[in-house]
């Protein structure tokens, strides 16, 4: 590609593509990463920059970029055929990936509904847990409310938003919502009840709302141990399996968002596992494909399942569908996926890696602006603060986060904030030493930024 080429092609990156999450007035003012192939856990741009895909190319990519297994997968699936409905009709790799989604999740998952990314597999989610409880055996027609955490993400479509609880994502959109309930979100290092010790009240707050609200609620649903793009909020231990139990003992269905944590992303295929937990309803996408294609999928019990049967004139269907769903590309991305996991033994070798993550990032704890160091399996946390003692966040309008990334991707990390926060969440493929050098990167920027601020 010659510089002409690519100077077209980023006129019209700028001019014509609208970015998601992205003011649009800055990116048009920069200059663009056009990124034109990828390998393991480095991906390169138009200009030949090579980059350490440091956020898993947005939290999906798991065992890296151009795989052989997966490649191969979804070559010999385009010699068959590439798409055909699931509407009424069916196709191999949709039920081979559907056998084996029922084999690994939890236990009592035996129902499979496909859907093309982790939003969509919320809204089914929530449409199937309203819908149970009004065609249940002992139909309750009060119960037609959802509880959620605080600062809280499960996507952007209207339902999804509709249980979020991230002010500055969220708040403009309020009167399109339906309204729903909040608990206060556990989150040690900010916790408003245990200021700094953890006493699990948290634990007490959540179980005080859903008693009250129980008549009414259809479902609480929760990110596993895990709080993603609200700053990665993580769990106390325990949190998960108390939630599971209240629901369980006041007859609220559990609906666990597994997009961002399933498929090994806390050091287990999915978090649920890490406290014996089994959900009535479970949400997967993100790396279900290993970041090659759009690819969700819901999963339900049995019991829910069954209380959509019944005569066609009984109206019990459930009516809701995607153009895509069970695309045969996706689902045949997917199973070489997850045959990887077992061949590599991935999970197994992951382990001292999340080991040798956790030993390394304590550097981090030196630097002055650091507040806190957070880390659940393979996903890390640094949170940047303006004053240690007082933990006052900066100034939304300073941008440190954006700031931070923006100098570590000019040293070779593509890395993405959630506003002070920076994520780590690299492919599993990553090896010891590259950890190492994402690290070193991510350490200079902070200190860059933060440090020479304050000089």
């Amino acid at each position: 590609m010659n510089a002409e080429q690519k100077h077209h092609l980023k006129h019209i990156d700028r001019t014509v593509v609208w970015h998601p999450f992205t003011q649009m007035q800055d990116y048009a003012r920069e200059e663009p990463v056009v990124i034109a192939r990828g390998e393991g856990v480095y991906l390169e741009d138009i200009d030949g920059n090579r980059y350490l895909d440091g956020f898993s190319s947005m939290w999906c990519n798991v065992h890296g970029h151009r795989v052989a297994e997966i490649d191969r997968a979804i070559c010999n699936q385009l010699d068959r055929v590439a798409h055909s409905t699931l509407l009424g009709l069916s196709n191999i790799p949709a039920i081979q990936l559907a056998a084996k989604l029922v084999q690994l999740a939890p236990s009592g998952l035996e129902r499979v509904f496909y859907s093309d990314s982790g939003a969509t597999a919320v809204e089914i989610a929530l449409k199937m847990a309203f819908q149970y409880w009004q065609q249940c055996e002992n139909p309750r027609s009060q119960k037609t409310a959802f509880l959620h955490l605080t600062e809280s993400y499960h996507g952007d479509t209207v339902g999804a938003v509709s249980i979020g609880g991230i002010a500055h994502f969220h708040r403009l959109y309020r009167p399109l919502l339906f309204s729903a309930i909040a608990a206060p979100a556990p989150h040690p290092y900010r916790c408003e009840h245990c200021r700094g010790s953890c006493d699990k009240t948290c634990f007490d707050a959540l179980e005080q709302t859903i008693a009250e609200h129980a008549h009414r609620l259809a479902a609480l649903i929760v990110e596993p141990l895990v709080q993603g793009a609200g700053g990665m909020f993580m769990h106390p231990p325990g949190y998960l399996k108390r939630a599971a139990d209240l629901c369980r003992k006041h007859g609220v269905l559990l609906i666990a968002d597994e997009v961002a944590t399933g498929f090994g992303r806390t050091g287990t295929m999915f978090a649920c596992e890490r406290e014996s937990v089994a959900p009535d309803l479970l949400c997967l996408g993100k790396g279900l494909t290993g970041g090659y294609l759009p690819l969700a999928a819901t999963l339900a019990t049995d019991e829910i399942y069954n209380a959509f049967l019944g005569d066609y004139a009984d109206m019990k269907t459930f009516f809701h569908g995607h153009t895509y769903t069970g695309n045969p590309l996706g689902c045949a991305a997917a199973l070489a996926t997850l045959e990887k996991f077992e061949t590599d033994r991935t999970l197994e070798k992951l382990q001292s890696k999340i080991a040798h993550l956790a030993d390394q990032l304590a550097r981090f704890r030196t630097l002055k602006h650091v507040g806190d160091v957070r880390q659940t399996g393979f996903i890390a946390a640094l949170e940047l603060i303006s004053n240690r003692a007082s933990k006052t966040p900066y100034p939304f309008e300073d941008r440190i986060g954006h700031r931070v990334c923006d100098i570590a991707r000019q040293n070779g990390l593509l890395i993405r904030p959630l506003v002070n926060t920076i994520v780590l969440m690299p492919p599993y493929a990553i090896s010891k030493r590259e950890i190492d050098h994402m690290l070193d990167i991510v350490f200079s920027a902070i200190q860059t930024v933060t440090e020479g601020d304050a000089q």
